[in-house]
């Protein structure tokens, strides 16, 4: 049987749907067709050029050397936006965060782990980082992601005061070059509670409903099904 990972916060905002069996047919299709690459390389490129102080062509022939075209070429056409965003941000402090975890409901946690914060002039900063050449995430979906990370953000009094901004590096269509847009989260409209635990509610049973379909037995009502209780070590999706 396929294995279906508990998604990352921001694959489950991506992925919601207003109907649980679209949620359960894109969390199937994930699994039987999954990305051939991530981008991990473009998060310790941030790190060579912002902590580390790496020149940007070294870094660039690091990413160079990726015998994959295709892959290759997508992570060039990140670099230069990154390198523009951060020219001039010379940080006190980067660190990493621990990863936490955020309970959708039904036993369900998903993995949430932000790629840095860093400290400029007293100003705690926490950029995500969505790489995403198409379909990022908008309206709706990009409400409860800010939502959601707002809520687990609070839990930290450390963090609570960081400025929360969205790096989206998406392309307007297949033709179009990528280009950076900085949206900052406080300009983004939240997501009401009721509707809020509405959305999840939808999710985990969409995702119940695709652990039933990848183990080739029909779902049982939703009141019948048992209670899951994911291992909360399990990896999240690959980024895509």
């Amino acid at each position: 049987m396929a294995e279906l990972r508990v998604p990352t916060l921001q694959h489950l905002a991506r992925n919601w749907r207003q109907q649980a069996r679209f949620i359960a047919s894109a969390l199937v299709r994930l699994v039987e067709n999954p990305p051939r690459f991530n981008y991990n390389p473009l998060y310790s490129a941030v790190r060579d050029l912002l902590v580390l102080g790496v020149p940007y062509d070294q870094v660039l022939e690091g990413i160079r050397k990726i015998k994959r075209e295709s892959v290759r070429n997508n992570l060039l056409s990140v670099m230069p936006l990154i390198r523009d965003h951060f020219a001039g941000v010379h940080p006190d402090f980067c660190q990493a965060v621990d990863r936490r975890y955020y309970p959708v409901g039904r036993g369900l946690m998903v993995p949430f782990e932000p790629p840095m914060i860093y400290g400029v002039g007293g100003q705690l900063y926490f950029p995500w980082f969505s790489f995403w050449r198409s379909n990022p995430l908008a309206d709706e979906r990009l409400s409860l992601f800010v939502t959601l990370v707002e809520e687990v953000l609070l839990q930290d009094p450390d963090l609570e005061t960081a400025h929360f901004e969205i790096l989206d590096f998406s392309a307007a269509d297949s033709k179009s070059p990528r280009e950076l847009t900085v949206i900052s989260a406080r300009d983004i409209p939240r997501i009401e509670d009721t509707r809020k635990t509405e959305m999840l509610e939808i999710f985990a049973e969409g995702y119940f409903q695709a652990l039933e379909t990848l183990s080739g037995r029909t779902p049982p009502p939703s009141e019948d099904r048992p209670p899951h209780h994911p291992d909360p070590d399990q990896p999240s999706f690959p980024g895509f």
